[in-house]
C-alpha cells in the first residue's frame, strides 16, 4: 500500500517525551502513528476507552436546556467567564 506524507499539531514536550518512550520500544514516532491508525481501522474507533468519570452524566433534556440558556446569553451579548460557564454546565 502506498504511503503518503501528512502533518499534525502536537505539543512539543509531548512529542519529545513520546519519542523518548518509543525509542526505548524500538519504534519511531511515524511507526507509532501508523500502528495507531491501523488499530483505529481494525477497531472501527479508538483502540482504547475514553472516560470522563469526574463529570456527572446529565439527561438529554437538561443538556438541551443548558445549551438553550447559553445561546440566549450569546444572543443578548452577555459575556460569561469560561470557568463559570463550565462550572454551571457541570453543576459544580
Amino acid at each position: 500500500m502506498a504511503k503518503i506524507q501528512t502533518s499534525l499539531r502536537i505539543e512539543e514536550q509531548t512529542l519529545q517525551e513520546a519519542k523518548t518512550v518509543l525509542k526505548k520500544m524500538g519504534l519511531n514516532f511515524s511507526e507509532a502513528v501508523n500502528i495507531f491508525a491501523a488499530m483505529v481501522v481494525r477497531e472501527k474507533g479508538l483502540p482504547f476507552d475514553l472516560t470522563a468519570e469526574e463529570y456527572p452524566a446529565i439527561g438529554e433534556n437538561e443538556a438541551r436546556e443548558k445549551v438553550r440558556k447559553a445561546f440566549d446569553s450569546m444572543k443578548e451579548k452577555r459575556g460569561v467567564e469560561a470557568d463559570s460557564f463550565f462550572s454551571e454546565m457541570l453543576n459544580r
